[in-house]
């Protein structure tokens, strides 16, 4: 039977135009949305009302099985009422809900709706949201597990037309006592291991955590020491559409901390020459050597710069290197912290992680890259590595 709970009361006092409802597992986000959507279609003749996740199978697994499931119990369920190779259901009053993918050109850039809801925004790019967005002529929901941040956080959070909301497991008075003491068991792990504090934090407390097949999953973030020692300096090229960065590397204590000295698209070489000059950057450059015309005119401009070293599997020879160390990440470095929070390993179509990393979310991590096995190089003669 429907049991209504606090985190459906809070998603239905949300008013604002884009509704954002974060939340750790079996807080009931999904659960208490459908319901509200189900009587907006009721109470309102002819609305169009689309859900929208990832895939059809995900779709199926989730969203659509908790419509039918909440539609049977409210007792307004008519089998005849569902198109299912449309996946739309039609209600009496002529409004109608129906699902689709994200991974459907077709559907994100077609009809216009009255309201959307993305189940688990977080596993759709922001170019997606924006074509539904715009289509969308009253309200949005959008769901998610915080175990990364991304676009909804730096994009619509703090947007004056958005309402947000945390929800945890104790929000959901429906849920099962057995199910309560399973999640909490990883309160008490938490202090036992990086990986339960971080499960606690997403699942338990409904914050956001570090992301699932992160690249680089351990680092820590610390204010600059100036006892920290400079080593020598990555920088990856970019232009229009992608940044040219310069990471600093140092040695402190007994970890390398990685600090963001550039991230700016459309600099020209004089340009970075300036910013290296401004920064008084005098220390060793290592750049990317897919690039050779701009590291000899840098180079021209007096700075100490140079390509770095190619190998084979570089790239997962540079990400192993930074693995093996402990990292430290200053809290100045916004940018290199976006991107490891959101740089992870590519997976197949069957979910299973490939042993190679997006091609996105990388331009500071390619300098820290470049750094460290640069550095580690000039250490240990006879090594090859990264690109």
């Amino acid at each position: 039977m429907f049991q209504q709970t606090t985190a459906q009361i809070k998603i239905s006092k949300l008013r604002k135009r884009v509704r954002i409802i974060q939340g750790g597992t079996s807080s009931s986000k999904t659960f208490s949305i459908i319901p509200l959507l189900i009587y907006y279609a009721v109470e309102n003749r002819g609305v169009e009302i689309s859900i929208v996740s990832e895939s059809i199978p995900h779709l199926k697994r989730g969203v659509i099985r908790d419509f039918i499931k909440i539609m049977q119990w409210v007792g307004n369920w008519k089998e005849s009422n569902f198109n299912k190779t449309d996946l739309k259901y039609t209600f009496s009053n002529g409004s109608h809900i129906e699902f689709f993918s994200a991974d459907q050109p077709d559907k994100l850039r077609g009809a216009r709706r009255d309201v959307l809801f993305i189940n688990e925004a977080n596993n759709i790019d922001f170019e997606s949201y924006q074509q539904l967005a715009i289509r969308t002529k009253n309200f949005i929901y959008l769901d998610y597990n915080p175990t990364h941040k991304f676009w909804v956080h730096s994009q619509l959070i703090t947007d004056p037309d958005s309402d947000f909301i945390i929800l945890t497991y104790k929000d959901n008075e429906a849920l099962d006592s057995n199910l309560v003491a399973e999640i909490e068991k990883a309160k008490a792990k938490a202090s036992e291991s990086n990986y339960w504090a971080n499960w606690w934090k997403v699942y338990g407390l409904g914050e956001i955590g570090i992301l699932e097949g992160a690249c680089i999953p351990e680092w820590e973030e610390i204010q600059f020491p100036i006892e920290a020692r400079l080593l020598c300096y990555g920088m990856d090229f970019g232009y229009s559409n992608d940044f040219t960065t310069l990471i600093g590397l140092y040695k402190y204590n007994d970890a390398y901390l990685f600090d963001e000295v550039i991230c700016q698209k459309g600099l020209l070489n004089s340009d970075i020459s300036n910013l290296l000059k401004s920064n008084d950057i005098q220390d060793f450059i290592y750049a990317d050597s897919s690039d050779p015309k701009s590291i000899a005119e840098l180079s021209g401009y007096g700075h100490n710069i140079f390509p770095v070293k190619k190998g084979s599997d570089s790239i997962i020879h540079g990400l192993n290197l930074i693995n093996q160390n402990k990292i430290l990440i200053s809290g100045r470095s916004k940018n290199l912290k976006n991107e490891l929070q959101n740089y992870v390993w590519l997976k197949d179509k069957e979910g299973n992680s490939l042993n190679k990393p997006i091609d996105a979310f990388n331009h500071c991590i390619d300098a820290a890259r470049y750094s460290l096995s640069s550095y580690v190089d000039s250490q240990n003669s006879g090594q090859y590595f990264i690109y």
